[in-house]
């Protein structure tokens, strides 16, 4: 090792001791304010961990955790083994896939399309329009999709009944329960999800548009050489994020929207976890279920990320 070299490693070591100690001492009113954050981590999402390992027993209450017998893998291969289990991968899958193809460049087009409004007044009043529904709860906005689509009340099907069709029984037609699901999740979210590429297209310096202008660039070339580009990076980290909760689809409305009727496309993993751990109580089973659609959710966040990174530059880490 050089002088160079030894004074350098000399250094990492001062600053390393630096920030351990005086620098906490120091800043310890920043670091009070992190404690609550911290504590609720490691009070909710990591602690929890601890319960995971019942995936591999037979768990029972009376025995407790450490009581309960240990089975291995059991559970995994009683849920891989069930004829039902592709079917609530593929029923959660498809709703995956079709929000994230639909799904998610609606709100960068949207973004793309309120950036480029002349009038400010109208453009501050179309992104409080399109932020509201973000606020509507979930329970609430199924009611309204029940009332809305109701096959003799339902306004779409008295629309539908003056240019002549219907009336359709649309929340019981299993073929069209994705569709709705992810529309409607669409017109939901797509204001408040805009937020953060408007956010982006903010920061691109309005001189290269003046020197795109200056060269006889049309608006719609600035939109797909300039802005486009600007927010390549925040899309490709959002692209990521969502690639890796491809299996979790929101319980919470499937299971509000989900009736006999529409079963064999709107039961996915989640609502069977719920089904299996708290009304059958089969909580060794269910837990090894959720295990095993967090870990496919983990290898496609660390896939996506490797080959988002490959691709552009850009990724999580």
């Amino acid at each position: 090792m050089t002088k160079d070299q030894n004074m350098k490693c000399q250094v990492k070591k001062t600053n390393s001791r630096r920030f351990s100690g005086k620098s906490i001492w120091n800043n310890w009113e920043l670091y009070l304010f992190m404690l609550p954050a911290l504590l609720y981590i490691l009070l909710y999402c990591y602690y929890p961990m601890y319960g995971v390992q019942i995936a591999f027993k037979n768990f029972r209450a009376s025995a407790g955790i450490q009581g309960s017998e240990w089975v291995g893998m059991e559970h995994f291969v009683k849920f891989l083994g069930n004829p039902v289990s592709w079917e609530l991968i593929r029923n959660t899958l498809s709703i995956s896939i079709l929000a994230l193809v639909i799904g998610f460049p609606a709100p960068i087009i949207f973004a793309l399309i309120v950036n480029e409004l002349k009038s400010k007044r109208f453009q501050k009043m179309v992104q409080t329009i399109s932020y509201a529904p973000h606020f509507i709860s979930t329970v609430v906005l199924v009611s309204m999709l029940t009332s809305l689509l109701d096959p003799s009340t339902g306004i779409i099907n008295k629309i539908l009944g003056i240019v002549g069709g219907g009336p359709y029984d649309f929340m019981s037609r299993a073929d069209w329960f994705a569709g709705i699901y992810v529309i409607s999740d669409i017109w939901q979210h797509v204001g408040w999800n805009a937020v953060i590429y408007l956010a982006a297209l903010a920061g691109i310096d309005y001189e290269l548009h003046e020197a795109a202008m200056m060269d006889g660039a049309s608006r719609l070339k600035r939109i797909w050489h300039i802005n486009l580009p600007g927010i390549l990076p925040t899309i490709a980290i959002l692209l990521i994020l969502q690639t890796g909760n491809l299996m979790s689809v929101g319980f919470e409305k499937v299971f509000l929207m989900q009736n006999p009727l529409n079963l064999e496309t709107s039961e996915i993993i989640s609502t069977f976890v719920y089904k299996m751990g708290l009304q059958y109580r089969q909580y060794s089973y269910s837990t090894a279920i959720g295990l095993f659609n967090s870990i496919i959710n983990l290898v496609l966040l660390v896939s996506v990320n490797f080959f988002a990174k490959k691709a552009s530059g850009h990724g999580l880490w």
